[in-house]
């Protein structure tokens, strides 16, 4: 047994949560110790009892972890521990983060640049709507869009991010085999083409009251801010924005009607301090003071742009015709024969990039 294999069996104890687990780690060191350690050992570390202790010494006849690797390697995922270079840095950094990841795709050194966004699922066309416009938006900007999955504004999310051929990460409140909800099978798969489908629960474990707000803590923890679309007050969602909460992470909602419950979550999130979203410039203003300071390059008011976007092809097309100096939309639709949809968005990209802006009257220029 290797020490990854050791992580996996120790995930798949039942009651040994990370904390717990990070104490035992202080005290034996390696995760094969502490499996092979007695009952008199564990009970001597702080906050580990004989229940607990019984269940790791016992932990040869309860856990099928021969058969979870197998699982493992047919599906076609990989498993990530705290050690590895690839675990998400920023989810690595809260109280709790997880034992394991099981992750089928990649996850990427690009997604320190993430967003999350979450909301009801039972929502309306206007929450689907702006759930793909904000998810486009940012992920044609090389903003990671993550979320949890789910039906509704999760599901909304994803499709955004994927229409802009972006990167977004689904985080699941199950065992990475099953498909919650059935329909969002090819959704999955085409996640994990363009980013990642990740868990810490093993293979076959049903989502219940219990694993989604555990799944909500990682949403939170691996962004750098959450949007809030459309969430009733006793809605799933408000769970992930109060762990981004306790993270220190910026939460932003959207507002709706005054008279849909659907929105009531959001507005009270205003009134408590979130920062009103109507665009997802809205959260790119915010971008640049997300970053702590000793871990991020030149600021975006140095640099021009938002740290880590690279320029697409039609993007350079735009900004080396805006050398020559102001031009319509027409213009430039004209000078680069460019579909007049796609130059909207690659124009709207590059204003959220601050690298061109926008003067009445749909004329552009370069930010100087």
């Amino acid at each position: 047994m290797n020490t990854k294999e050791a992580f996996v069996a120790l995930n798949m104890i039942e009651g040994l949560g990370p904390v717990r687990l990070r104490k035992l780690l202080e005290h034996f060191e390696t995760p094969e110790a502490i499996l092979n350690a007695t009952k008199l050992k564990l009970i001597q570390v702080g906050g580990i009892g004989p229940d607990i202790a019984d269940a790791i010494t016992a932990w040869r006849s309860t856990v099928r972890l021969e058969q979870e690797m197998e699982h493992i390697e047919a599906y076609g995922c990989r498993i990530l521990t705290w050690a590895d270079e690839e675990y998400p840095a920023l989810l690595r950094e809260i109280y709790d983060p997880p034992i394991v990841l099981y992750v089928r795709g990649a996850l990427s050194p690009k997604d320190k640049n993430a967003i999350s966004i979450v909301g009801s699922r039972q929502t309306t066309h206007y929450g689907i709507e702006t759930a793909r416009k904000l998810a486009y938006q940012l992920a044609y900007t090389g903003v990671t869009v993550v979320s949890g999955g789910a039906r509704g504004i999760d599901t909304a999310a994803h499709q955004g991010a994927l229409s802009a051929k972006g990167r977004t990460v689904a985080v699941l409140g199950t065992g990475i085999n099953i498909v919650f909800p059935p329909e969002n099978k090819d959704l999955f798969e085409r996640i994990s083409e363009n980013g990642a489908v990740v868990t810490q629960f093993p293979f076959n474990r049903p989502g219940d009251k219990q694993s989604f707000p555990i799944r909500n803590r990682i949403v939170a923890g691996m962004t750098q801010g959450c949007v809030v679309i459309e969430a009733r007050r006793n809605s799933g969602a408000l769970i992930t924005t109060k762990f981004a909460n306790d993270f220190g992470r910026q939460i932003f909602a959207v507002p709706g009607r005054i008279d849909s419950p659907q929105s009531k979550g959001c507005h009270d999130l205003i009134k408590n301090g979130a920062k009103l979203c109507e665009s997802a410039e809205d959260i790119l203003d915010e971008f640049e003071y997300l970053f702590p300071a000793s871990k991020r390059p030149n600021s975006a008011a140095e640099t021009g742009q938002l740290p880590g976007l690279d320029l697409s092809d039609e993007e350079a097309v735009i900004l080396d015709l805006l050398n020559k100096g102001e031009l319509t939309v027409d213009e430039i639709i004209r000078g680069t024969k460019l579909a007049p949809a796609k130059a909207n968005v690659v124009l709207l990209g590059l204003q959220m990039k601050k690298l061109i802006r926008q003067s009445p009257g749909r004329v552009y220029e370069r930010a100087r």
